[in-house]
């Protein structure tokens, strides 16, 4: 026996779970809201995600990075000068008016909170930065070889350097949300790809 047929959108099912994840976190986002958000029964629920909340959660991440992951690419592929728009991405961080609508603080919490407790969180979330840290890595490298940036750095530290950056500018922000404090200090950190 098969059992039931799908009734519902898993991706926009999983979408409509990423909000409440977002806005509660993992560990408070009741089942219930959880349901209620997704639009689906508890049967639906265990039928389609046999791991539970945590299944979702790993869902949820996996999508959201792919999604983010795929429009930065997108708009740094459309880019004419890849190195300008990598340094007005990182600047308009500091002008974001709060963290929950970044879109990278929710991979950035589901890291820092959740990751030593379940490697699937931690392997999904490292391999968003890793995807970063070599796209970064490439265009670096295409730069300096076309004399677009003076540095001659390895294109790999720089790389990482800026996969840092993504990750302590979303950590600072929780401290420090000011515009005149994280522009300068952004703006420090992207001299290194002059």
């Amino acid at each position: 026996m098969a059992g039931r047929p799908k009734i519902f959108n898993e991706h926009e099912a999983v979408e409509k779970a990423t909000e409440v994840f977002r806005s509660k976190g993992y560990d408070t986002a009741s089942a219930d809201e959880l349901l209620g958000a997704m639009g689906i029964g508890k049967g639906s629920f265990y039928l389609a995600f046999k791991g539970g909340k945590q299944e979702l959660y790993v869902r949820s991440l996996q999508q959201f990075s792919e999604q983010f992951y795929q429009k930065f690419l997108e708009s740094v592929g459309n880019a004419e000068n890849k190195i300008e728009f990598i340094k007005q991405y990182f600047l308009s961080l500091a002008d974001a008016p709060d963290c929950d609508k970044e879109r990278g603080c929710y991979l950035g919490n589901a890291l820092v909170q959740l990751s030593e407790k379940d490697q699937e969180i931690k392997k999904t979330t490292a391999s968003l930065l890793k995807n970063l840290q070599q796209l970064f890595t490439d265009i670096i490298r295409k730069a300096q070889k076309n004399g677009q940036i003076k540095s001659t750095e390895d294109p790999e530290i720089l790389g990482w350097h800026l996969s840092n950056l993504w990750n302590g500018i979303h950590v600072t922000r929780r401290m420090e949300n000011s515009p005149e404090t994280l522009r300068p200090l952004i703006t420090l950190n992207l001299k290194l790809i002059e």
